[in-house]
């Protein structure tokens, strides 16, 4: 009985050797197993930078393109994806346009300075109309007391 259980997973490709049949079909030599990592494998992915330099290169190549299927063979080639080009192609304009167009001379308007400055100026309009507010209680006063001096009626007593 122990002879038809090792004949039929010789058969079968079972056993201490595995699955050979699609190496056998081919003519490959089985894998060696190893507790070892595949060093091609990267452990960590990185997000690749393109210098400034390269991506104009990469451009200007591509703008040189005229048959068909170039740019495409120069984006294998360098292992691009075609929205590199359109990203590198709109941010070369972008810098083109901002060094051709003019600059405002002088010192660069700080937002929080400005901010400070507006706030600055409230409170002193704060401080002038409480100012004003407590000069126009002191007349309105010193009327009540003249008018009750005089015996002339105030806005606030009720007529007779």
């Amino acid at each position: 009985m122990d002879t038809r259980i090792t004949d039929l997973a010789k058969e079968t490709g079972s056993g201490s050797g595995g699955s050979q049949g699609a190496r056998r079909a081919t003519g490959e030599p089985p894998a060696p197993v190893t507790g070892s990592p595949d060093p091609e494998v990267v452990a960590v992915a990185r997000r690749r930078q393109f210098s400034a330099a390269y991506k104009r290169r990469i451009v200007r190549t591509a703008a040189g393109c005229s048959a068909p299927g170039e740019v495409g063979a120069l984006l294998r080639r360098e292992g691009l994806y075609s929205s590199h080009l359109t990203h590198w192609r709109r941010e070369i304009e972008a810098l083109e346009d901002g060094a051709l167009s003019a600059k405002r001379r002088g010192p660069k308007p700080d937002p929080d300075r400005a901010h400070a400055r507006r706030v600055e100026g409230l409170e002193r309009d704060v401080a002038r109309l409480r100012h004003q507010l407590e000069r126009a209680e002191q007349i309105i006063d010193a009327q009540k007391k003249l008018c009750e001096v005089l015996g002339l009626p105030t806005g606030e007593d009720p007529p007779r």
